[in-house]
This record gives structure tokens, sequence and C-alpha cells, in this order.
């Protein structure tokens, strides 16, 4: 306990000091036209809900300055976006200067907000299994509620895609606000043109035009409430050949596994200790900064507790839950925001579990339940999200006042 309150006055010390350059960028004015992106921190590139708000705002040509706040400025945006590197001198003063802020997960403590700055909260996950936040109980930590109280006091907006989604925020977000029913921009690539993106992924894999992909995505584990963060590399990874020619003994075609792990196991060279490279007919997508360009090429997806298994759900796809470690995930992150074995979803928590799933896997009964699950949750996922937030965008810059996204 008291190692934690040393810790929580150290870092409260510490972005009190950083805060200062926030105040002094006030000297500059706030750029009408200019809108601040940034994802995890600025950890990962050109990605998630932000990424597709801003593909629709280049589209459009209405004039906006672009900046996207990024660790490392080697990766790829389009021409039309000001890449910055995110150092706390960059950050403070484009935060400061922009008209719009927009995230998909927390400012940092330091982070300051000035009056006529508008902070749009896309978040990472939307239908989700894991509890966050308050929902946590006593696995939330006091640093965890700080940092995440002090962006939601920041946040004017958070976007949504369903009821349900509302409902969780006050505990899992901290959040009273308002909320813009949009729908989540990362999930418009699939229910748009599925053709061109399996075309597309195969392309970029050199693959067949007429093989199938199934997309594995095991969840990170481990420390993400710690004072001082670990990295647990569980042994729950699929043996991968297994699970192909499980699918290809119940759906007819050749098929392919793509791999994609969390980027901090990916930093832990995971991938080279599995051998990604040299499994046969596994494809390692884990360091392509959009998960999702590649998921919309994919005919199956399975996951442990990742909330894309609901974005996949969308294209209408077998979605398989893979869980071997499901009480001990429950026990140590708090309960699981829905009961995994009253979704859609078949649930295994061994390999010969999965094997029998995928072979007894009920096409017509699966799809009559995501429809259940669809209307249970009141969600839009419709494939015109971004278009929701750039005229909402649009609307907000030439009123120059509040307006709703119903209107």
């Amino acid at each position: 306990m008291e190692k934690e309150q040393r810790y929580i006055q150290k870092r409260l010390w510490k972005a009190r000091v950083q805060s200062i350059l926030f105040y002094l960028f006030r000297i500059f004015p706030i750029n009408q036209k200019k809108i601040v992106f940034c994802c995890i921190e600025g950890s990962t590139g050109y990605s998630c809900n932000p990424k597709y708000i801003a593909e629709e705002l280049i589209r459009r040509k209405a004039g906006y300055q672009l900046i996207w706040l990024v660790n490392e400025k080697g990766k790829k945006f389009p021409k039309e976006i000001e890449v910055v590197e995110n150092t706390l001198w960059n950050r403070a003063y484009q935060l400061s200067t922009a008209h719009i802020w927009i995230d998909n997960s927390r400012k940092q403590l330091e982070v300051r907000k000035r009056k006529g700055q508008l902070y749009l909260q896309t978040w990472h996950a939307k239908l989700g299994f894991k509890p966050t936040c308050l929902d946590r109980g006593a696995s939330f930590s006091k640093i965890a509620y700080l940092v995440s109280k002090h962006d939601s006091d920041m946040i004017d907006y958070v976007l949504s895609n369903s009821k349900w989604y509302d409902k969780t925020l006050p505990t899992g977000m901290i959040y009273s606000g308002k909320t813009l029913r949009t729908g989540s921009p990362r999930c418009d690539g699939l229910v748009g043109d599925r053709e061109g993106a399996r075309k597309r992924v195969r392309e970029k894999y050199q693959l067949p035009k007429e093989v199938k992909i199934v997309m594995y995505a095991p969840t990170f584990r481990g420390g993400s409430q710690e004072t001082e963060r670990s990295i647990q590399v569980g042994e729950g990874l699929l043996e991968y050949q297994r699970v192909i020619e499980a699918m290809e003994r119940r759906f007819p075609g050749k098929w392919y596994m793509c791999l994609r792990l969390h980027p901090q196991l990916v930093a832990r060279g995971l991938c080279q200790k599995e051998g990604i490279k040299e499994r046969e007919r596994v494809i390692d997508s884990s360091k392509e900064d959009d998960m999702y360009e590649i998921l919309a090429g994919c005919d199956a997806f399975i996951t442990d507790y990742s909330s894309a298994a609901f974005d996949a759900a969308v294209m209408r796809v077998p979605i398989f839950l893979y869980a071997e470690d499901y009480k001990e995930y429950e026990k140590e992150r708090g309960k699981l925001l829905w009961d995994m074995r009253k979704l859609p979803f078949p649930l295994a928590t061994n390999e010969e579990e999965l094997e029998e799933e995928i072979q007894g896997f009920k096409e017509s009964i699966y799809q009559e339940k995501l429809e259940e699950l669809f209307l249970e949750a009141e969600m839009v996922e419709d494939g015109r999200a971004s278009a929701r937030v750039a005229d909402w965008i649009g609307k907000w810059i030439q009123n120059g006042k509040e307006i709703s996204n119903r209107d």
C-alpha cells in the first residue's frame, strides 16, 4: 500500500510539472480547422476508429489540417496527414492549438484541455467481454482510476454503436456524458466491399484468390493494472495446423491461418519464438498497423476475449472462442460482461472442444443467434459510421456550437 501511494504521488507530481507546457502554449490561438488524432498513446500507427474518420475527412477535401501523433514517425500515413512525433513538447503544442481531438484511448495525466476545444473519444472497443474501470472491482488500481477519471472529465462525446454500450459507460469508462450513436468507423470496411477486401488481402500475402483465411487473435494477458506493467505469455496458443485441418473438414476449400498477436507480445519476440514464418499456411499479420484491413478479407475468426469478436460478427462469418483459462481469467480480470456460453459464438476451453465446435458448427442457428444479439444490444453497424462522424464534425466547425447527431 505504501509503495503504491509513493508511485501515485510520483505520477501526479510528474504530470503537474509536465502540464505547465499545456498552459504555456495557450499563448497561441486555437486553429479552428486543426484536428489532432492519436491511437493507443501513439504506440500504433494509422489504425482503428481514428484512421477511418481521417479517411473520410480526406475523401471530402474539406480543408482540415490533420495532425497525427505517433511514437514511430516511420509508419505509413496518407500525404494529407502531418505526422508528428509524440514527444511531450509536440503533444502539448499540437493538442493546445487544435480545435478537435480524436483518440481511441486515454490521454496522459499531464494533458490539459482548454475552453473552445472538442474531444471526441472513439475508444478501441464497443461491445466486448472484458470488464474495465469500476467493473473490474478490486483489481482496478488507484492510479488507473486517476488516469481514467482525468481523461473522462475532458471528453465531450464518446462514439457509440449500441444502447448496450451506452449503459456500460458510467462504470466501464467512468463517463456519464454525451454519446454519438454513429457506429464504429473501423467496422465500416467489414460491412462494405468485402470482395474487394478479400482480393486485396490475398494479393498482399501472395495467396491464390480461392483460398479461405481464419484469423486467430488472442488477447493481451497480465499486468495491465499493476503499478509496474508485466507481460505474461501463456501456454494457451493454438496448434495452428490442427485448427487449419479442422476448418477444412467442416468448411470446403483450402484454409490458411492469419495470426494477429497483441503488440506487447510482438515486442517481446513471440512470433520468433513460435517460428511463425516457418509454419506452413500460417500468415503473421501481427505487425500490421490496421488489423481491420486484414480482418475484412477473412472468412472466419477465432479469439479468446477480444471485442473484435463482436466486430467480426457484422461480417456474418463463423466466430469461435478459445478460452482455456476462462475461470482463471475472470478471477484475475473480474467478471466478464457477457456469459460467453450464451453468445452465438461457440466456446471451447481446450483444443479437443474447439475441434468439436468447428465440426458441429450449424450455420442457420448461428445466423439466427447473431440477429438476436444485434437486436438485444440495439447495435448500429451499417458501414456509415465514418460518414456520420465526418458530417457531425463539419456541422460542429461550421456552426461553432453544440449540435446533436440525431438532428
